[in-house]
């Protein structure tokens, strides 16, 4: 379990992580914070009665009002110095929707910073280097658009070309998404073999996302995973 942390600080922390999901429970703050649940309860009450309009969901947990605006986040010089390494290990991946959209992101995120953070993110990011796809070769432009698809369930029509050169056609409806060995993979049931498969992105010649949608799958990643181990 986590070191519990100082009363104000934990607060504060409580704050940012409601804001971080749509709904938060007690059990999974008090997990993250090191605290009984029961303390959770008082932290929430606290923050309701310092005007912070906290939604409470019978049976589901909490959330912040739709529309309530808070102060910018402050980070510390440890998450700063996170981020900017996270900007070094994205911008060498070879997908160039989410470079560009990550160097969007980290533009605003820096604008929050003090200036003493600014300074020390600006040496930290000269300092650092990434030696993976070394000569930094985008080879698709499609997983920023694919993560869309994937959480508004949209059919996608896909012009693939496989690794033994074969072209075709493929109706598909995308499930997730995987990074492995500087390759992303997309896996999705394809209506052709009525089946769950896996198509690499730098291997996609043309897609388009359709206004259709599809009944969202119910298995998790980890069923499809445990599924196909006992396959293989």
């Amino acid at each position: 379990m986590p070191e519990e942390k100082p009363r104000l600080a934990r607060l504060t922390a409580i704050i940012t992580q409601l804001q971080s999901k749509n709904v938060v429970t007690a059990r999974e703050i008090s997990e993250k914070h090191g605290v009984s649940i029961r303390t959770i309860y008082r932290d929430i009450r606290t923050l309701e009665k310092s005007g912070i309009p906290i939604v409470t969901e019978e049976g589901k947990g909490y959330s912040i009002m739709e529309g309530y605006k808070l102060p910018p986040i402050m980070f510390t010089e440890q998450e700063a110095n996170a981020l900017i390494t996270a900007e070094q290990i994205i911008s060498n991946n070879r997908d160039q929707s989410l470079a560009d959209q990550y160097k969007s992101a980290i533009e605003k995120i820096k604008s929050v910073l003090k200036h003493t953070q600014k300074d020390k993110a600006e040496l930290l990011g000269e300092r650092l280097q990434v030696r993976t796809n070394n000569e930094t070769k985008k080879t698709s432009d499609y997983l920023i658009q694919l993560q869309s698809a994937i959480t508004n369930f949209q059919i996608i029509e896909l012009h693939y070309l496989s690794l033994q050169h074969k072209s075709s056609q493929r109706t598909i409806e995308p499930f997730a998404l995987i990074h492995t060995q500087e390759n992303w993979i997309l896996l999705a049931f394809c209506r052709l073999r009525n089946d769950f498969r896996a198509f690499r992105l730098d291997c996609i010649q043309k897609m388009t996302i359709q206004n259709d949608h599809f009944e969202p799958h119910t298995i998790s990643l980890q069923d499809f995973f445990d599924k196909k181990s006992k396959e293989w």
